[in-house]
């Protein structure tokens, strides 16, 4: 894969450009809406971006792990997992871009 890493700093570049707020607000804005988006994950909501995708917290149970170096049985604990499911838009997207990069 040779795919970049897009950063916070990009993001919000990126909405100044955009949308014409100033940086700072730029930045700001882009925080409120990261922080908006963990609040509601945290508290077991689903948030879902219209033609992106939809974020949610899934509960996995305790279960049987096995170290690969040694093969000892080790109990893994149950934990919440973040989740994420794109949208059949985005999917489309990605594979459109995945086909014109063959061609």
């Amino acid at each position: 894969m040779d795919g970049k890493t897009i950063t916070r700093a990009q993001l919000s570049e990126a909405i100044y450009e955009e949308v014409g707020l100033s940086r700072n607000e730029s930045a700001a804005l882009l925080e409120t809406v990261i922080e908006e988006m963990s609040q509601a994950l945290s508290r077991g909501d689903t948030v879902k971006l219209s033609s992106f995708g939809s974020f949610s917290v899934r509960s996995k149970g305790q279960r049987i792990g096995r170290n690969p170096k040694t093969g000892q049985e080790v109990p893994i604990l149950p934990r919440r997992v973040l989740v994420f499911r794109p949208s059949q838009l985005l999917k489309g997207r990605i594979n459109k871009a995945m086909a014109a990069k063959k061609a």
